[in-house]
């Protein structure tokens, strides 16, 4: 069974930033491509960034390019986002999320098998 656990959510200023991590155990990590979506109250969730097993291929959500940076250590069976330049509407919970079969880089919920429990993202303005 593969088992997701985020962190390093929290309450920051906007322009700041966060590095949020994502533990993986269970399987065979570096063949998942790794995804990053978010939830914001009242919203559904969104993609925010994806990366495949080798790291060569990385897809963001426009809103978020050239301000997070999604990265992997496969000798940690870690994923992170480096979330830099936050807005008031990055505030939401994240989650972390893998697609087993690793096949293509998705943005689309379905696609993913296994998610974390999320973790807290608040920017104030």
């Amino acid at each position: 069974q593969v088992q997701l656990v985020e962190s390093g959510g929290g309450l920051v200023q906007a322009g700041g930033s966060l590095r949020l991590s994502c533990a993986v155990s269970g399987g065979t990590f570096s063949s998942y491509v790794m995804g990053w979506f978010r939830q914001a109250p009242g919203k559904e969730r969104d993609f925010v960034a994806a990366i495949t097993g080798s790291g060569r291929k990385i897809v963001y959500q426009d809103s978020v390019k050239g301000r997070f940076t999604i990265s992997r250590d496969n000798d940690q069976n870690t994923v992170y986002l480096q979330m830099n330049s936050l807005k008031p509407e990055d505030t939401a919970v994240y989650y972390c999320t893998a697609d087993t079969l690793g096949i293509l880089i998705a943005t689309t919920l379905g696609v993913y098998d296994y998610w974390g429990q999320g973790t807290q993202v608040t920017v104030s303005s």
